[in-house]
This record gives structure tokens, C-alpha cells and sequence, in this order.
């Protein structure tokens, strides 16, 4: 994009100047920032792998925005147009690169602002009808709108990528096959899902490993677009979805699964979470967990700190840490944990190939009547956590969670093909799936 820049006004130059004086000390590479006034460089090349990238700062509000706002400030400015990036990516990651920079840049939320973002993170906080909300601001976007971008089975969640060059839809059959492969799945068992999303989990373990599955989200568009799916692949008798609060279930179920939904469980709920999954469990039962998870290190700042993603993107949403998840699972729960297998790396690789869908698609969007700003907020959002991904300041981790009486899982097991079902019952093919 290439727009005239406008001209500085006297506070904007000073937002510059204070802008340039936070960022100073900048290592891992090298940005070059030009405006109406010129051409201005932070940054250096102090090791072998630095980056390089060009700012364009068409509306010196972006320097305002920036101080005042933090990340969230530079996401909203991205949205409405104020500055591009050539590589956009490699900018997230050469500030991922600088984390004593970041928390000098964000060490205003420990004042006033501090005040204002802990209030709007307390408004945000994930109580039943405020999860209800939360959830409903993201995922009833609708189908229609996650179908550009995610594979044909609308998985939105990690794939696993089994070998470099993979496409994303193998790549997505790959993630849930481990899944059930890791849980041991067979026709005997029946399987809770707790965050539905578009389906895919459900259907895949039905149909490749014969086993019964209760889903339960409460998105009212995905229990409602998962429901109708099931029912016209010809799988409600094997599928039940349920709109309904993890913390309003009942029953005992063989095994569990969570693809990415503690994201929005919230720090104060999480003894809750997970000692409602283990009451949920027959004694001998298994949980995997999926999740994005931050460094421990860095989870008391990322928990408190209200970012573009917890302002734009994931209203309620924090990070979990590893460590914090064991800790609360031996604190909580009969669980154990037996088995961890990080894919940050897959993440960052699934979230270019949606970057990459979302830029193909973003002509036709437009038609359907999706704004400049909408998907601009979706670009930098999928930049700003696949930067994340790549320098490990955000990672994730397919978690397997045994009861005490659970004596045998697969875990090595993991190249096998999965059930198998007799001649007489073929198995029912995935919509889109090739014959």
C-alpha cells in the first residue's frame, strides 16, 4: 500500500521522540522507520540471524497510539491504515527479540493506565455469562468467514505438519489423528469434547476411530453449524452437541479432549477447570490437552498486561504456562501428567498458510461486506502471534493428563492408522474428503 504521508503535527513529534527513546536500545535486527519527516533507524545488526524491515508511517498518530497503547495501540493504528511493514512477521519478531525493550515500553500499566487496564480486564473476566460474551465476540463471526481461511474441515486450532511442504488440510488430519492416537480411542469409548469449535474433533474420532462423542461449546453459531453438519454427514446417532459451560456438565466419560479452549478459561478459574475435566472421567480415564502457552517466565506480566489480542481478537483470554498448568493439576486434581509434545513451530507454519489464505480471500470478503479495518486486524493478528511462535515467546504443547487409575495409553504408539472398522460398516467419509 502506498499512501502520501501526513504531515507531523507538534504532539505526534513528541510521541516520536518519546517512541524512539523507549525503543533505543533495540538488538536482533534492524527497522527503518520513515515519515513525513524523514527516514529514522533503530535497531542493529548484532548477531548472524538479525532481521531487517521497513516501516511506512503514513499518519504520525501511529507514534501516539504506540506510546499510549503499547501493542494494542500499534494493532489499532495497523487496522485503521496508519503504517505498513514489508515484512510485518519479522517486525513482531525482532520486538520478541527485546523483551527487557517490551517491558520498559509497557511499564506505563503500572500506573494510571495500569488502573484502566486491569479494570477492563476485570470486565472481561470469565464468568459464566461474561465467557458467554467473550466467546460470541470471536467465533459467531460466523462459518462463512472462517471457511476463507482455515482448511475444509474448519479446524482452528495447531496443526501438525508431518513433514516439511505439507499442505494444511493433511496437515490438520495429522493433529487430530495424534489426538486419538495419544488417547487411545476405539469403538468402546466415549469421548468428551470440551470447546466444539467447527466440528472437526467430533467427527473425526466418530468416523476413524468408532467411538461415541458428547461436544459441548457455547458458541451459539459453532453448536449451531456443528450440529447441522453432524446431522447431514449422517452422524447423530454417534454425535451429540451440546451448548453448554464446561462448569455445568455432568456425567462420566472414558477419555476427554480440549483443543485450545483454556485460552479462555482465565487464571482464577483454572483449579476449576481442570478439577471439573477430572470429576467428568472414569477413574481409568485420559485427557489431552491442546493449548497456546506462554513462558513461565513471562506468565504474571502476560496475565496482568492487556494486549492487542485481549483488546481486539480474545476478549478474557490469557496464556497458560506449563508449569502453572502442572502446578494446578497437582493442587486440583487426581491427574498426572504423562506425556508433553511442544508444536510451536507448527503453529507458526499453520498461521502463515492462514495469513496466506486470508490475503487470497480478502478481494471476495470485502464483497461479502467485511471492512479495510476488519481485515487488517486479522492480518496483523495472525502475524503477531506466527512472530510470537518463531522466537518461542509463545509456544504449544499437546498435554496428556492420566487419572490415577489409568494403567495403559499408547503414547508411542503414534505412527499407527487408528481404528479400523469391519467391512460391513465403511467408514463414513468427512465432507470435502476426497474418495
Amino acid at each position: 500500500m502506498n499512501r502520501p504521508y501526513q504531515p507531523l503535527s507538534r504532539r505526534q513529534r513528541m510521541c516520536r521522540q518519546i517512541f524512539f527513546k523507549i525503543l533505543a536500545d533495540l538488538g536482533g535486527g534492524v527497522i527503518s522507520f520513515r515519515d513525513a519527516d524523514g527516514g529514522h533507524q533503530l535497531g542493529s545488526f548484532d548477531s548472524p540471524d538479525a532481521l531487517e524491515v521497513n516501516v511506512a508511517i503514513w499518519d504520525g498518530a501511529f507514534y501516539c497510539a504506540a506510546v499510549t497503547g503499547q501493542s494494542a495501540g500499534v494493532g489499532r493504528s495497523y487496522m485503521q491504515g496508519m503504517w505498513d511493514c514489508d515484512q510485518l512477521v519479522n517486525l513482531i519478531r525482532i520486538f520478541a527479540r527485546n523483551e527487557k525493550v517490551l517491558r520498559r515500553w509497557t511499564a506505563p500499566t503500572q500506573g494510571l493506565t495500569g488502573l484502566w487496564h486491569r479494570f477492563s480486564f476485570w470486565l472481561q473476566r470469565n464468568t459464566r455469562r461474561g465467557a458467554r460474551r467473550n466467546i460470541s465476540y470471536h467465533y459467531d463471526l460466523g462459518e462463512d468467514y472462517f471457511a476463507q481461511f482455515l482448511d475444509p474441515g474448519l479446524t482452528y486450532s495447531c496443526a501438525f505438519f508431518a513433514h516439511p511442504g505439507q499442505d494444511l488440510a493433511p496437515a490438520q488430519t495429522e493433529k487430530l489423528d495424534r489426538v486419538c492416537r495419544k488417547l487411545g480411542l476405539g469403538p468402546g469409548d466415549h469421548l468428551l469434547e470440551i470447546g466444539t469449535g467447527w466440528g472437526s474433533m467430533a467427527i473425526h474420532a466418530a468416523t476413524r476411530y468408532g467411538c461415541r462423542v458428547t461436544t459441548t461449546t457455547i458458541s451459539a453459531e459453532q453448536a449451531r453449524y456443528a450440529d447441522e453438519k453432524i446431522r447431514r454427514l449422517g452422524l447423530g446417532d454417534r454425535i451429540k452437541v451440546i451448548q453448554k459451560d464446561y462448569r455445568d456438565l455432568t456425567g462420566q466419560y472414558d477419555k476427554l479432549v480440549s483443543l485450545e479452549m483454556i485460552e479462555a478459561v482465565g487464571v482464577k478459574y483454572y483449579p476449576a477447570y481442570f478439577r471439573k475435566c477430572a470429576e467428568l472421567l472414569k477413574p481409568e480415564g485420559a485427557m489431552v490437552l491442546q493449548a497456546i502457552t506462554v513462558d513461565d517466565r513471562h506468565f504474571r506480566h502476560d496475565a496482568r498486561h492487556v494486549d492487542f489480542i485481549k483488546r481486539y481478537i480474545f476478549p478474557g483470554g490469557v496464556l497458560p504456562s506449563v508449569q502453572v498448568m502442572n502446578n494446578t493439576v497437582a493442587r486440583a486434581t487426581d491427574f498426572q501428567l504423562v506425556h508433553l509434545e511442544e508444536m510451536g513451530l507448527h503453529y507458526a507454519r499453520t498461521l502463515e498458510l492462514w495469513r496466506e489464505n486470508l490475503t487470497d480471500a480478502w478481494t471476495v470478503m470485502q464483497e461479502q461486506g467485511r471492512t479495510e479495518e476488519f481485515l487488517r486486524c486479522w492480518e496483523f493478528y495472525f502475524a503477531y502471534c506466527e512472530g510470537g511462535f518463531r522466537e518461542r515467546r509463545i509456544g504449544a504443547a499437546q498435554l496428556v493428563l492420566a487419572k490415577s487409575e489409568c494403567r495403559e495409553l499408547p503414547l508411542l504408539n503414534l505412527g499407527s492408522a487408528g481404528y479400523a472398522p469391519a467391512m460391513d460398516q465403511p467408514l463414513r467419509r468427512q465432507e470435502g474428503e476426497a474418495s
